[in-house]
């Protein structure tokens, strides 16, 4: 039996909840199979722990989670911590630490899940956002002078290299390649920002060289918001920047009727470092505790991090179940439906057990 070594790090607001319910699923999904285990450490990293100690993780945190297989990552931010400060002393120093520069966000409509798109269904709205990770608008390069004055100037600059677009564009294309539309979307904003966007265009041109057999197209960034809500049927493998497709995958998620069902695996394709896997839903403190955070994006999350550790046979057996729940209508409010957290768990655990196939 193989075991997979899993650092879970719940961190803050409904992170505990449904990163509980994961794994919940989890073992669910590994009695049932009967060929991995997994082995399961939690850190109490996060906002509470920065407001006792004046840090979100230790300073070797990176180091700590070096010898895991995976890593499976709640939420961070709190209402009292800047989230300058939660974002780049917990989530930001892994994924950069790491180097895992690619972000796969995957979209699509649940049965049973409504979009608020008029006349688009499941099976209408298909889409995998991938945003490069490790550069670009959040390489954290840039400063504050004459801080209180009048003429105060703040800068951010955005890096963008040629190493890492290249690679970036690369995966995306290499992806849309392994997808049945083979179908690829790159998305700059190349006609204002002319250095580093025009370079993403370029470098796109050169690599599709490479993949003959893949379609692709460019959008200006506000340009495909308009088309991701008006033609969505025309849009599978999308490729932008780590600012760009932040937003976008954000938009696709209430396309695909709620944040609550969005995940995301940041990967460090080469294998080099642990991937991490976490929902987009962030910490949602409005409604920390009351019970009803909706555990599907964690749970396609968790299906992501399987098929990554080479389980997918699992990956799609948790899917399934998920497919099966919400179709039966076991939805949490932000979905339409009445449902706490811990039924929509249980409803998928004995999906899973019940199974089959």
């Amino acid at each position: 039996m193989k075991t997979y070594k899993i650092a879970a790090i719940p961190a803050d607001g409904i992170g505990p909840e449904v990163i509980a319910a994961g794994l919940q699923a989890l073992e669910a999904l590994q009695r049932r199979d009967g060929g991995f285990a997994l082995e399961v450490t939690s850190f109490d990293w996060g906002s509470e722990r920065y407001k006792r100690t004046g840090v979100l993780m230790p300073e070797d945190g990176p180091e700590q989670l070096r010898v895991f297989d995976a890593i499976f990552f709640g939420a961070v931010g709190a209402p009292d911590v800047p989230d300058h400060v939660t974002l780049w002393g917990l989530r930001l120093p892994i994924c950069q630490g790491f180097d895992q520069y690619a972000n796969v966000r995957p979209t699509r409509i649940l049965p049973g899940i409504t979009s608020p798109l008029a006349g688009v269904g499941a099976g209408d709205l298909d889409w995998v956002i991938v945003r490069e990770n490790s550069e670009g608008e959040y390489s954290g390069h840039g400063g504050r002078a004459h801080r209180g004055f009048p003429e105060e100037v703040g800068t951010e600059v955005a890096i963008f290299t040629r190493a890492g677009v290249t690679r970036i564009m690369r995966y995306a294309f290499r992806l849309a390649q392994a997808r049945p539309r083979k179908l690829l979307t790159v998305v700059t904003k190349s006609n204002a920002q002319r250095h580093g966007m025009v370079m993403w265009d370029e470098i796109a041109a050169e690599v599709s060289r490479e993949f003959p057999d893949v379609t692709w197209d460019k959008m200006l960034v506000d340009a495909m918001t308009v088309r991701m809500v008006k033609a969505p049927r025309s849009l599978d493998t999308i490729v932008a920047t780590n600012l760009h497709a932040d937003i976008l995958s954000d938009l696709a998620g209430a396309l695909a009727g709620s944040l609550g069902v969005a995940p995301t695996a940041n990967i460090d394709p080469e294998r080099r470092y642990p991937s991490m896997f976490e929902p987009i839903h962030g910490s949602a403190f409005d409604i920390t505790g009351k019970g009803i955070a909706n555990p599907v994006a964690t749970f396609w999350t968790a299906s992501q991090m399987l098929e990554h550790l080479g389980e997918p046979d699992a990956a799609r057996r948790l899917m399934r179940a998920v497919e099966k729940i919400c179709a039966d209508g076991i939805l949490t409010p932000d979905v339409g439906g009445t449902a706490t957290t811990q039924q929509v768990t249980d409803a998928v655990c004995d999906a899973i057990r019940g199974e089959n196939l």
